[in-house]
């Protein structure tokens, strides 16, 4: 596993030009497979099938390759390189694309969302039992108070030897006013933690249907639906990228309304209602996707429309937690695969034929 294996026999000429470029660019790191799997905590099987052509790797393998080489080199990796191996990647996905690759990549993202819901579910039960201590103390602390203060009323008397004999009470009163800060800011961590893990168990029901999707496909080609189908809107400043989605989108059989910019997409929620879906691109000029999305969902007429974001900056946390913050459901990177564009499409579709459906 040390060395690379030669390249696949059956590749296509898409795949065998990606395979030589990532090949190049990992010959230029001078360590094993087995060591560079390790290092990126991968399977150094898997990865050998990346650089030999016989399995398609996602794009974050291709830019922790990017990442490593510059780190390597001491110098950045030009543009030009990057977009020329972006180009042989979607030339590959579009060669390739399989409802098997399809599978794939919504199984990733089930996988991601699956553990962002266990982390949260973990750190829920953490913040619940520290919270329930700190609610306990904070009982027991006014219970003395109360204590101290009835033999204050009871006995005015003898205010001054109370007083005396419990010199900490101004000790209790701080710690109890400390406690109760504390016990606040618990309650907005633990709400915080439950609502992300709201989020991510919806996403793992969403990915859920949209491989469901992707196999019904399959096995039983797409189903006749003899109610009126609803809109779907794309919003992208790349005319080359609105007439490739339109292509794949074009076989379900739903009106699609095409623009090329966030105010031309505001625009067009006003002429219309009845849009099931909106594909949005998030680095666009004047008004981006984020910005686009923060509008719609101010609206009362349109934010109830859920927003598939379509990234080339890849999906690393911070892209996706922005995204999801602005109020998008969902995500695509780019080069799409055309499977899981067509399941994400069909599964919102369905939500919203069954809101709809008197």
């Amino acid at each position: 596993m040390g060395e690379l294996r030669p390249l696949g026999d059956d590749l296509n000429d898409a795949s065998r030009a990606l395979a030589e470029a990532l090949r190049e660019l990992f010959e230029g790191l001078g360590v094993s497979v087995r060591r560079y799997a390790a290092r990126r905590q991968r399977d150094p099987g898997t990865f050998s099938r990346y650089l030999n052509g016989t399995r398609l790797p996602p794009w974050q393998v291709i830019s922790d390759l990017f990442a490593d080489v510059a780190e390597h080199r001491g110098s950045a990796v030009t543009t030009e390189a990057i977009e020329f191996v972006r180009g042989l990647y979607g030339s590959a996905v579009d060669a390739s694309s399989s409802p098997k690759h399809a599978v794939e990549i919504l199984e990733q993202q089930l996988a991601d969302a699956d553990r962002v819901s266990r982390r949260s579910s973990v750190r829920g039960d953490v913040l619940g039992d520290a919270l329930l201590d700190r609610t306990e103390r904070i009982a027991d602390l006014e219970t003395r108070l109360n204590q101290l203060e009835a033999d204050r009323i009871a006995e005015q008397r003898r205010a001054d030897e109370l007083a005396a004999a419990y010199p900490d009470i101004s000790g209790l009163l701080y710690e109890r006013n400390t406690l109760q800060i504390e016990i606040e800011r618990l309650g907005a961590d633990l709400r915080q933690a439950q609502a992300q893990r709201a989020a991510a168990e919806d996403r793992c029901h969403l990915l859920e249907r949209q491989l469901e999707a992707v196999e019904t496909v399959t096995v039983a080609g797409p189903a006749a639906t003899p109610q009126a189908m609803p809109k779907i809107l794309i919003v992208d400043d790349q005319p080359n990228n609105l007439l490739a989605m339109t292509a794949v989108l074009a076989t379900l059989d739903q009106e699609l309304v095409t623009v090329s910019s966030g105010r031309e997409a505001l625009k067009a929620l006003l002429d219309h209602d009845d849009f099931a879906v909106i594909i949005m691109d998030v680095q666009m000029p004047e008004m981006d996707g984020y910005e686009t999305c923060a509008h719609v969902k101010r609206r009362p007429r349109t934010r109830d429309i859920p927003i598939i974001f379509l990234t080339a900056m890849g999906l690393d946390s911070e892209h996706s937690a922005r995204g999801y913050a602005a109020g998008a459901v969902d995500y695509i990177s780019k080069p799409f695969d055309p499977w899981a564009l067509r399941a994400k499409v069909a599964v919102f579709t369905s939500i919203y034929l069954e809101r709809h459906t008197p």
